[in-house]
């Protein structure tokens, strides 16, 4: 509990404006891992100058960050949070599980900048999501997707 009382303590900022720090999670994404801008479909034809400030990539990044909200606000008790989202990124989405390691990074350097998330809450991020994603394999492997 007390990983996510850390992360959770600088969540509020994150909250109070989902699309600015969305666009920047996966702008930064984008461009720091240029191969991840191809699996959003709707993102592939945008250059990398003109991610930032793109109001599309900006409320997809809005709700990549509400879910990991409720992830987080479930104190690891998140298998009906869980569960439809992995389905749809196996099976739709077609998502490997590096990419959440990936995207973790982002946003902990997102919040140490923004929302002084300090070392320890960017360590406790990381333990969760590395949680987060061991759950996600185990649904993944369920499905027989070898992401």
């Amino acid at each position: 509990m007390a990983d996510y009382d850390l992360v959770l303590k600088c969540w509020g900022a994150v909250e109070a404006d989902y699309n600015t720090h969305g666009g920047e999670v996966l702008t930064r994404l984008f461009k720091e891992h240029p191969d991840t801008q191809q699996l959003f479909p709707k993102f592939v034809g945008i250059a990398q100058g003109d991610l930032a400030g793109n109001a599309a990539v900006a409320a997809h990044g809005a709700t990549v960050l509400k879910k990991l909200g409720d992830l987080l606000k479930a104190k690891g008790s998140h298998a009906d949070i869980l569960k439809p989202m992995a389905t749809t990124h196996a099976q739709k989405h077609k998502i490997g599980l590096a990419n959440f390691g990936l995207i973790t990074e982002v946003i902990a350097k997102v919040m140490a900048e923004k929302d002084g998330l300090d070392a320890a809450g960017q360590d406790a991020l990381r333990k969760i999501m590395g949680a987060v994603t061991n759950d996600i394999g185990a649904t993944y492997k369920e499905l027989g997707f070898s992401g």
